[in-house]
């Protein structure tokens, strides 16, 4: 838990979900909930404290599913020393480059993706001089 104000504070809540931010200052405050792999309602939620304490500041945590995209592609016909895989939200171009080294591999898993996003992805084959092939055929994954 994230307090922001007046004063500012970080708070882990218990097994429970309880926590206090003892000590506050009058003043007007936003409570905002972050735990990895889950989604708050409300995303925050706004306190004023007046000289008492201020309870009931509950939110409602649903876990999220994590997603990825397996990729596997042919080998090149010609000699290579690696791929690239590119993604884009856009069908036909906008690509970026996903990986940071060449992938030695026939397959690629991308775990960096949003649910109710469509991704399009292409590969391409890098030879021995560094020079890239043309885009391959895209391929398209819709994420929950």
């Amino acid at each position: 838990m994230t307090l922001s104000g007046v004063t500012t504070a970080t708070k882990t809540a218990d097994s429970s979900g309880n926590y206090t931010f003892a000590g506050l200052s009058n003043g007007a405050y936003a409570v905002t909930p972050s735990q990895t792999g889950y989604a708050f309602t409300p995303t925050a939620q706004s306190v004023t404290v007046n000289g008492a304490s201020v309870s009931s500041v509950n939110f409602t945590a649903t876990a999220q599913q994590a997603h990825s995209v397996a990729l596997s592609w042919n080998a090149s016909a010609s000699t290579v020393s690696g791929y690239n895989i590119y993604r884009s939200t856009v069908s036909g171009g906008g690509y970026a480059r996903l990986n940071s080294s060449l992938v030695s591999v026939l397959a690629y898993t991308d775990s960096t993706i949003q649910s109710g996003t469509t991704y399009y992805y292409v590969t391409t084959a890098v030879d021995a001089n560094g020079v890239e092939s043309t885009y391959s055929n895209e391929i398209s994954a819709a994420i929950p």
